[in-house]
């Protein structure tokens, strides 16, 4: 990997080919992710590393959550809690969506209750001029972490992690969270040339992120564009599709299953699907086996999907819940693969035990589609 302070360029980016990494070719979670057919329905739970977990609020005991993401040795443990606790087919790195624009040099904090919250919004020409690039040695931290958990997981995969290009743009230009992304949608609509090229710059920052994870040994990768389902899919086919693309092209030599999932996104499932991941997340809203119709129309092969039991009902009783992973189940059994999961992230408010019984549940059902 280079030592220049120069960004890497599409020329010197490092190779990240298959012998970079374990040998996991039997591992359930990739084995769904790539379509094949696994000896078990595998199953991850988005915000699975934290939140929930006794003994990750434990740990983060007077840290921050961007000092945690940047300290190898925290972000591992909180990485392998619960892997340890549930049994789950993968890991997720813990990490957070800001962690490269701050790695970068912008001003973010992520405020108690808020969320991510940029000092100096960008919302001219000369503020996206100065925005500042992400160098793979300022995420070497992370990339630690990454090395780290990959000796310490065993069979278990761990999928890297990054925020898409328009969820780094929303946070940027609005400074922080928005429900209505007034400030964005305007901005995208009025100078077009502006938001692409912001756009751009911001898909090459997810694209460093996320080799230097995939360097260390990443065996998958989930890019998470939690605001994408604010737009209308004509305005996310102009604005965000080609950015995300950029994303999973430039990653695409490492030959690892690319996940990409959105919040309130089924109008966009085709779109995001095109972006060219292997596997489309899916939110509660939209079961999966109208998902897979969706994306399969015009005669696309099936698509594999992840998804996606509602987070609210890990708070009801558990004959609901068993009722409910049993409906998705089956439901995606009209996909080409499945990997179970959340439809959204882990609520702080679920009870960890009942996470664990969904892994041994799900684990004991039939994978694969329907005929195989």
């Amino acid at each position: 990997m280079s030592s220049s302070t120069e960004p890497l360029g599409p020329s010197r980016q490092p190779t990240l080919g298959a012998d970079m990494r374990r040998d996991l070719s039997d591992a359930p979670f990739l084995l769904a992710a790539r379509g094949r057919q696994p000896s078990r329905l595998p199953v991850w739970f988005m915000r699975q590393a934290g939140r929930s977990l006794p003994e990750y609020r434990r740990l983060r005991t007077g840290v921050d959550m961007l000092s945690a993401c940047f300290d190898a040795d925290l972000l591992t443990e909180i990485t392998l809690q619960p892997v340890r606790r549930h049994g789950v087919d993968a890991a997720i790195l813990f990490s957070d969506i800001v962690v490269p624009l701050r790695a970068a040099g912008v001003d973010v904090e992520i405020s108690s209750g808020v969320g991510p919250v940029v000092r100096s919004p960008v919302r001219t020409a000369s503020d996206v001029d100065q925005l500042p690039e992400l160098h793979t040695e300022q995420v070497d931290a992370v990339a630690g972490g990454v090395r780290a958990l990959v000796g310490e997981l065993g069979g278990t995969p761990l999928i890297g992690f990054a925020g898409a290009p328009f969820t780094l743009a929303s946070y940027l230009v609005e400074g922080g969270p928005s429900k209505n992304h007034e400030r964005t949608k305007a901005l995208m609509h009025a100078e077009p040339e502006l938001w692409h090229r912001l756009m751009d710059r911001l898909a090459t920052m997810a694209v460093t992120f996320l080799r230097a994870q995939l360097a260390a040994g990443a065996d998958a990768v989930q890019l998470f564009d939690s605001w994408a389902g604010a737009l209308s899919e004509r305005d996310y086919r102009r604005f965000v599709l080609p950015h995300s693309s950029k994303v999973f092209a430039g990653i695409a030599d490492a030959g690892v299953p690319g996940i990409h999932f959105g919040v309130g996104t089924g109008e966009l499932l085709p779109a995001m699907r095109e972006a060219g991941a292997d596997v489309v997340g899916v939110d509660w809203r939209v079961p999966l086996d109208e998902a897979a119709r969706r994306m399969s129309a015009g005669g696309r092969d099936a698509p594999v999907v992840q998804g996606n039991l509602d987070p609210a009902l890990l708070l009801a009783s558990w004959p609901v819940v068993e009722d409910e992973v049993h409906r998705i189940v089956e439901e995606g059994r009209a996909a080409a693969g499945h990997v179970f999961n959340l439809g959204h992230g882990v609520l702080p408010d679920a009870d960890p035990t009942v996470l664990t019984r969904i892994v041994e549940l799900v684990h004991g059902l039939r994978p694969g589609p329907t005929g195989r």
